[in-house]
């Protein structure tokens, strides 16, 4: 505007004007004057207007209707070139907008006139055009009539014209609707009541348009009108109109001002009330047609369908739905059931071509195809249009292959069936090659023999229609071959993609806005609350409605679209159409899976993968022969149970592949339930190729053995890494998946699994892992929320872990070990540490191994578990107990590698990990390490495992405090919770504080350790229980160590004894290998003895250290009595090693000493042979690292503190030692007594044996002496008696006894004595009453002395001496079993001990009581009487010097009790003994030396001086007949006795001449004694004299005889010594009688003294010159009985 109002523009214009008028002037000056004038009188006036108005455009505009005047003048000559010149002027007024209204009429009315006239046509089009669009002056009936001349001059002749017009004509229609939008524009903002028309005439009032809306509403409706064949009411003047133009007019109109129609009612009623039902009308031949049907069928002839109109129509429609849908909802269903109804297969092709282009247009609007949805499908009673469409669009394409394209009705019946190759021709125009050797250059779909080539037709998305836009055809056109079909193809893939990409768009904008909202209201906004909950519940609806309206289109879709796409996709031969189809697929199927919708998701995805041709167990089985146009790149076995035939694919099938792999990696999330088609889809291809799974779970080529019949292509190669990778990379994106869909992927890949494991069941063949391997790479890249699937994961592993086949086994375990390691190596959020919960979640899996019995699961398990402790050891906290617990399952019956294996994992935790594992967990450290010392594959382990249970006991020791702390903390915890729940916590060795259980658990571990089968482990046990106990017991609170007696040591000792006593005796022959056994273990009794032995020792150590703390227990004596039980089976076990060894465990608990008891006692009580003294004293001076509550220290300091401890009172002591004393006796009695029969088997205790059970006694004794009495004495002395009589086995002879010639005594006799010593000397400082004990210890050793003459009887052994007496030889090989001991040493010391005891207690009242004495000398009578014959000469000798010894204690004592009569039985006992020994029946040893001899004369000699010291002197003490006896054997002592043994020359020697003489003198000495002091001493010396007298008398008398009967021969010796010595003897005892005071004298006797003269004077003739000087002698003295003096004589007789 500005550009023709400008200065220069205006002055421009009125040069211009005044110019155009002159030129008019000079060309009508001639012929048309009138019009010269005009011009003339125009110049002027616009000279005029130029001068007086500033304003020089409006005012030029104000006088318009003259100004134009000369031109229309001019115009009006019908001269060409003046009416040029006059339309030229015109147009440059318009132009500068300088017209009137009056003027524009003026103006029409010239044009129409020129029109009539048929003159400069396109001029006056031209020049209306300016008119109408430069400005809007002309209105109403100038402006129709403007329009009726443009229709008019459309239809002239000329073609041009018609053109022009047409053009022109399209434009001032625009125009016209333009100016309304432009006043609506202007009035916008002006809110008007529209006022409501009744009515429904034809024509409604336009009175409440405004002008410019008028002039369109009257337009459009004539229009109508005249598409509708009617007269028009505005555009007067039309003579003719076609309806193709009058179409495309309204379609133009409808397409370019929908707002006007949506804005004005009466616009909007205009289209529903005439345009719709004219386009219906028009439609109608094209429904009614039917191609190829008989018009007999119908009376009247059916219209054909009219391709310009029709196709005009279908635009015309396509407008209307488009931009009117939402005014015309009904028609609009009318419309689209005809599109669908067009498509049909008997409608002519080009009608089913522009449908399908139609219906392609709504295809690229989604959000129509929405609103198609919302107000059809959707409504209850309405055709579901939108399924309608999809539905015919599928069948469409359906029937164009089943209908030969060629349009000619006879092949129609046979389509069905025309499976001849490409035998269908194509059409020429068509640009294909033919396909005889179905070969195509072009792509194409192809199916069941119908090829169809596909058309590059469209760009995607944009609906550019061919056959629409043909508006200058009349005659329908031929379609090529495959357009339509091209056409329905793209108009399903926009549909496809409209409809996904329009729902996930609004799904994408509705979830960020739920963000947002959900953000707002979490952060403190300004509005109120109830503003919230209002957006969020519209939201909600909002929402809910949005979903329904999806899920209705997918619904409404998905079969059509699933079923057109599939036989699409099977029919392809081009790779991209088969991508675009797959792509259209996956689409779908990731929309379906996102709106939930699992059918058909399923389905779109089953498409998929049918497209791959997975189905069942068939892979498309292709026959070489058989056509397909796809090249083959892979052939391979089915993954099937029996593999039939081979399976080739196909490049499509590797296609279908990827879209598979790409569904899956990008919509993953969507999925659900179909990972399992997808999966298993997958699965096939993997197989097919070959993948194998290699660490991480990612596959890799690599084909195992398998058939010949797998052929890669190399395409395929190099595509494995490719496929390989993107199968990696899918698995990795599940990283992103929710948890939902994570949770169906691995249901998924679950399922699968189990497919594969039943495949894989019954044999041997390679399994599918790919499952499996999945499994594992998922597993691994979702680590950070492992959680939610770690139990369906590893659930599913540990199933397969259970396999029978190997490989299939071995992948299980290996993705579980993976996943375990890497579950604990991943950076958790919380870390592991803090997030116990998981940590035991992951090791969970590890620990159900153990449940497998298959050894390379386990080996799998444990080299997990070695590379946990490796890497995590530090960090495993409350999982120690389930790694632990993994090593601990491993069972004997497991083969060494996997135990080796398991207890390099347990060596390595206590060497490196105690430290670091909750304390907690310790008692399972133990439990482990004890169950590896059972386990009897390899000696080695167990061994070494108890030596770990030492390193583990000294790990407690070291770190008792902190485990105890630890450890009391949790328990508190456990017991708050045990409360809380109202359940009693229950663990092992409950009372007990839990750090004391640990121990008790450590020791009950080791206590099974002892009972093991092999010796060399319960030995190794034992030894290592009893030094922790010994070594570390210290630390256990004293009430503890009631559970260590009885629930760990007895427990023990039962099962030891139980098992020792039910031994096998067998020999065993070697223990295994090579190793060769000692004799002494060459059983299994013996190797259980040795066990026996330790474990008694071990425990009755302990018993003796730590009586301090066992004794203040409130059941030591019931403990004490079963110690002493035990001790006492071992003791009477028929095995000389335990039962010496339970002496020795015997001896060591009688060591124990009483608790201290005052302050000033030493500190220490004994510590008896323990490895580790315990230090006892003040807390600092402690082993132990740290001081209890109840600490030693403190139970110590009690026992030393200066109040008396809490100790059980003496009597408690004294029972124990009683209970001790009936032990000993019971194992006393028990194992001396006699067996019944005897044979090679026979138990015969060992002497080291009684030894040490005798040695026992003594220290016993100490204990219960007060309470000894008599019985307990005899008791004591059976046991003794029965222990010395035991015989010793002949092997064991030379160790045992000394040589026969040493008298020295076995250990076993001296113990023997030492008890009675013991007991003599208690008795010797006891009380009173302890004293009538004497006489029964004198029995005792009396027996003992008797066994130097009688060896005992050991029951009825036959025993044999063991040397010969006579010899002094050791006999070695005594051919007998038993040997007896030289018990001469022994009795002999006995006989000693009795002198002494009897010197220290003669006088005692029971000693004289009891007859001792009298006892004594009973018993040294048989050794006496047996002199020579005693087995050794000692014990005679000893036997006499004994008796002296005895007698001179006892003699005195006997003559105190005379007058008592206890001594009365004595004398007769004593007067034998003499007789026996001094005349004794044995002879002397023929070697017998003259010193020996006259030394044992000496002896004899020796006795009879005690004769006349110790008893004559006392003889009125002494009954008579003792001393008549005594007397009688003086007598037969004084007269020689010769041996006959000896030889002449010895004879002198041998005959005891001294000890004769004594006799004598003896009897000379009482014959007179000085004094009388009483009756009885002289009637002793009366006695003795008459014997003496009498004894010579009688040998005088035998000399004489004998004398007289020899001759000459000389008497024998030994009798010539006699009757000299009896001479001499009556010399002396003459010389004494005239001694003696003669009143001393019986009168008898001096008759007797003078009897012998006679005999005397007889023997004068003996011939032997000694006879007679002894004679001579013996006469003299007779001289002084001569005269005997009176006085003397009567003194005798008085």
């Amino acid at each position: 505007m500005s550009g023709t109002s400008s200065p220069e523009a205006v002055k421009k214009l009125l040069e211009n004007m005044q110019s155009d008028l002159r030129a008019l002037s000079l060309e009508c000056k001639k012929k048309f004057p009138p019009v010269k004038e005009a011009a003339e009188s125009g110049i002027i006036k616009v000279k005029t207007i130029a001068a007086r108005n500033t304003e020089i455009l409006a005012a030029l505009k104000e006088n318009s209707s003259e100004v134009v005047q000369p031109f229309l003048m001019g115009c009006g000559t019908k001269e060409p070139k003046i009416t040029q010149l006059c339309l030229a002027a015109i147009q440059r007024l318009m132009s500068h907008e300088v017209v009137s209204e009056t003027a524009a009429g003026n103006i029409i009315n010239m044009l129409w006139q020129l029109m009539e006239n048929s003159l400069e046509e396109l001029k006056l089009l031209q020049t209306v055009l300016v008119l109408l669009t430069t400005n809007t002056v002309v209105h109403d009936e100038a402006l129709s009539k403007a329009i009726v001349l443009c229709f008019r001059l459309h239809f002239t002749k000329d073609n041009i014209t018609n053109n022009t017009a047409a053009a022109t004509v399209r434009q001032v229609v625009t125009v016209v609707f333009e100016r309304m939008v432009a006043e609506d524009e202007r009035h916008r903002d002006i809110i008007e009541q529209p006022v409501l028309v009744q009515g429904n005439s034809n024509r409604r009032s336009v009175s409440t348009l405004k002008p410019c809306a008028k002039d369109a509403y009257m337009l459009f409706q004539d229009l109508c009108q005249l598409v509708n064949a009617d007269a028009p009411y505005w555009l007067v003047g039309m003579t003719e109109m076609t309806r193709t133009f009058g179409l495309e007019l309204l379609e133009s109109v409808l397409n370019d001002f929908p707002q006007v129609f949506l804005q004005h009612q009466e616009f909007s009623f205009l289209l529903k009330e005439r345009v719709c039902p004219l386009v219906i009308k028009l439609f109608s031949p094209n429904i009614k047609f039917r191609q190829g049907s008989s018009t007999s069928s119908s009376p009247a002839p059916v219209e054909k369908p009219y391709f310009p109109i029709c196709m005009r129509l279908l635009r015309v429609v396509s407008v209307l739905i488009k931009q009117f849908y939402s005014l015309l909802v009904t028609e609009c269903e009318i419309f689209l059931s005809l599109l669908v109804k067009f498509l049909d297969a008997d409608k002519p092709q080009w009608l089913r071509a522009v449908a399908v282009e139609s219906i392609h247009r709504f295809c690229v609007q989604p959000q129509l195809l929405r609103s198609f949805c919302q107000s059809y499908d959707m409504k209850q009673h309405s055709t579901k249009v939108f399924r309608d469409i999809v539905n015919a669009l599928g069948s469409f394409i359906q029937s164009l292959f089943l209908v030969p394209p060629t349009g000619n009705p006879a092949t129609s019946n046979q389509a069905g069936n025309n499976n001849l190759g490409g035998s269908v021709s194509a059409p020429a125009n068509s640009g294909m090659v033919g396909i005889g050797g179905g070969v195509t250059l072009l792509p194409a779909f192809e199916y069941r023999g119908t090829w169809i080539p596909i058309l590059t037709i469209t760009v995607q998305g944009s609906a550019k229609a061919t056959y629409l836009e043909m508006l200058d055809k009349v005659e329908p056109p031929t379609i090529p071959e495959g357009y339509a079909m091209s056409v329905a193809f793209h108009c399903l893939l926009d549909l496809v993609r409209g409809i996904t990409s329009m729902i996930e768009g609004e799904l994408g904008e509705l979830e960020t806005e739920c963000q947002t909202t959900t953000e707002e209201g979490s952060s403190p906004t300004q509005s109120t609350e109830q503003q919230d909950l209002q957006s969020t519940s519209d939201q909600m609806d909002k929402e809910i409605v949005s979903r329904a309206v999806w899920e209705e289109m997918v619904n409404a879709c998905w079969c059509g679209l699933l079923a057109a796409l599939s036989l699409l996709l099977d029919a392809s031969t081009d790779e991209a159409a088969t991508e675009n189809i797959l792509k259209a697929e996956l689409t779908m199927a990731a929309l379906c899976g996102r709106l939930g919708l699992v059918t058909s998701r399923d389905a779109f995805i089953t498409a998929i993968c049918k497209a791959y041709s997975v189905q069942g167990q068939s892979v498309m089985m292709i026959s070489p022969s058989s056509e397909s146009h796809q090249q083959v790149v892979a052939v391979g076995q089915p993954l099937a149970v029996q593999p039939q035939g081979t399976v080739m694919l196909t490049s499509k099938n590797i296609q279908c592949m990827r879209t598979l792999l790409n569904l899956a990696h990008c919509h993953g999330a969507v999925l659900g339930t179909s990972w399992q088609l997808v999966l298993a889809t997958l699965q096939h291809l993997v197989w097919i190729l070959g993948l194998k799974p290699s660490s991480g779970g990612a596959l890799k080529p690599g084909r195992a053995v398998e058939g010949p019949s797998t052929v890669l292509t190399t395409a395929v190669m190099t595509d494995l890494p490719v496929i390989s990778n993107i199968l990696s990379r899918l698995f990795e994106s599940s990283q992103y998946l929710d948890d939902v869909s994570l949770h169906h992927l691995i249901n998924a890949l679950c399922s699968l699994s189990l497919e594969a494991m039943d495949m894989a069941y019954g044999n041997n063949k390679e399994p599918s892992l790919f499952a499996v391997a999945k499994l594992l790479e998922t597993g691994l890249v979702n680590m950070h929320r492992i959680e939610i699937l770690w139990r369906p994961l590893t659930g599913h592993l540990l199933e397969v872990c259970q396999h029978p086949n190997s490989r299939m086994r071995e992948w299980g375990a290996e993705a579980l070990t993976s996943l375990i390691k890497a579950g604990l190596t991943f950076n958790h959020d919380p870390p592991l540490s803090q997030n116990q919960r998981l940590q035991l979640l992951l090791l969970n899996p590890l620990k159900e191994m153990s449940n497998i019995n298959h050894p390379d699961i386990r080996l799998k398990q444990l080299e997990c578990v070695l590379q946990i402790l490796q890497s995590q050891g530090d960090s495993l906290g409350p999982g120690w107990p389930l790694v632990l617990g993994v090593m601990g399952a491993i069972r004997n019956d497991q083969g060494e590698s996997l135990i080796r294996t398991a207890f390099q994992c347990l060596q390595l935790v206590v060497t490196d990990f105690l430290p670091t594992m909750p304390c907690t967990c310790l008692q399972i450290v133990v439990d482990v390490a004890g169950s590896f010392g059972l386990h009897n594959q390899e000696l080695n382990i167990s061994l070494t495992s108890i030596g770990l249970l030492w390193n583990i006991s000294d790990y407690f020791f070291q770190r008792g405090e902190t485990i105890e702390k630890e450890l009391n903390k949790e328990e508190a915890a456990q017991q708050k919770q045990a409360e809380e729940k109202g359940v009693v916590l229950n663990r092992p060795f409950h009372p007990a504080p839990p750090f004391d259980c640990l121990w008790l658990c450590l020791y009950a571990k080791l206590g099974e350790l002892c009972v093991d089968p092999r010796p060399a482990v319960r030995k190794s046990a034992g030894q290592t229980l009893f030094s922790t106990i010994g070594a570390h017991g210290t630390l256990l609170q004293h009430s503890t160590w009631h559970t260590v007696i009885w629930k760990v040591l007895f427990h023990l000792l039962d099962r030891v004894r139980e098992s020792s006593t039910t031994a096998d005796k067998e020999k065993i022959e070697s223990g295994g290998g090579n190793i060769l056994i000692h004799h002494s273990r060459d059983t299994a009794e013996k190797q259980w003895a040795e066990t026996w032995v330790l474990t008694l020792a071990g425990v009755a150590r302990i018993f003796n250290t730590r009586r301090y703390l066992l004794q203040p227990l409130g059941d030591f004596s019931r403990a004490w009595d079963v110690l002493l039980d035990h001790i006492q089976s071992a003791a009477l076990s028929k095995n000389n090693e335990v039962s010496l060894a339970a002496l020795k465990s015997f001896q060591e608990i009688l060591q124990i000493v009483s608790p201290v008891r005052d302050s000033d006692k030493p500190e220490t009580p004994p510590v008896v042979n323990v490895p580790v003294p315990v230090l006892i004293g003040p807390i600092s001076g402690m082993s132990r690292p740290f001081v209890r509550t109840d600490s030693i220290g403190e139970k110590l300091g009690r026992y030393s503190s200066s109040e008396p401890p809490i100790v059980t009172d003496e009597l408690e002591d004294l029972n124990l030692w009683w209970a001790a004393w009936n032990t000993w006796y019971r194992i006393g009695s028990e194992s001396t007594k006699p067996p019944i029969t005897f044979d090679k088997l026979t138990f015969i205790p060992s002497q080291p044996f009684l030894t040490a059970l005798i040695q026992i006694f003594p220290a016993l004794y100490q204990h219960i002496k007060t309470g000894f009495n008599m019985d307990d004495l005899q008791k004591l002395g059976v046991i003794l008696h029965s222990a010395i009589s035991v015989p010793i086995s002949s092997d064991a002879s030379p160790f045992i006894l000394p040589s026969y010639t040493e008298a020295v005594l076995t250990s076993l006799q001296e113990a023997v004595l030492t008890a009675l010593d013991v007991l003599q000397k208690a008795i010797c400082v006891g009380p009173e009453n302890m004293q009538i004990m004497y006489p029964a210890i004198f029995d005792q050793l009396l027996a003992f002395v008797e066994f130097s003459c009688k060896p005992p009887q050991y029951g009825q052994l036959e025993t044999k001496h063991i040397a010969n007496a006579k010899y002094n030889q050791i006999q070695l090989f005594a051919p007998a079993e038993w040997v007896a001991l030289n018990y001469v040493p022994f009795a002999e010391r006995s006989l000693e001990v009795v002198v002494d005891l009897y010197q220290k207690t003669a006088c005692h009242k029971a000693v004289v009581n009891e007859k001792v004495l009298q006892n004594i000398i009973k018993t040294l009578r048989v050794p006496l009487s047996l002199k020579y014959s005693c087995p050794s000469e000692s014990t005679w000798k000893l036997a006499v010097s004994s008796l002296l010894r005895v007698l001179s204690i006892g003699l005195p004592v006997a003559r105190q009790h005379a007058s008592s009569g206890k001594f009365d039985s004595m004398w007769p006992e004593l007067a034998n003994t003499f007789e026996d020994f001094l005349f004794t029946k044995s002879i002397p040893p023929d070697n017998l030396s003259i010193q020996e001899f006259q030394r044992n004369e000496n002896i004899d000699v020796e006795v009879v001086q005690l004769i006349s010291n110790e008893i004559l002197p006392y003889a009125n003490f002494i009954p008579k007949e003792f001393v008549g006896q005594i007397m009688t054997m003086l007598n037969k002592g004084s007269i020689h006795s010769q041996s006959s043994s000896f030889t002449e020359a010895e004879i002198d020697i041998r005959l005891r001449e001294e000890f004769s003489k004594m006799c004598f003198e003896t009897l000379l000495q009482f014959s007179f004694s000085n004094k009388v002091t009483t009756p009885q001493e002289g009637y002793i010396s009366r006695m003795a004299l008459s014997v003496l007298l009498k004894r010579s008398q009688d040998v005088l008398h035998r000399y004489i005889e004998d004398e007289r009967l020899s001759g000459k021969c000389p008497l024998p010796r030994q009798q010539v010594t006699e009757i000299i010595f009896v001479l001499k003897a009556v010399s002396t005892l003459i010389d004494s009688l005239k001694k003696t005071q003669p009143e001393n004298v019986d009168g008898n006797t001096w008759a007797q003294v003078i009897a012998l003269y006679p005999t005397l004077v007889e023997c004068i003739t003996c011939s032997s010159s000694e006879v007679c000087s002894a004679l001579k002698e013996a006469l003299v003295p007779f001289k002084d009985f001569m005269q005997p003096p009176a006085s003397r004589v009567q003194n005798g007789e008085s």
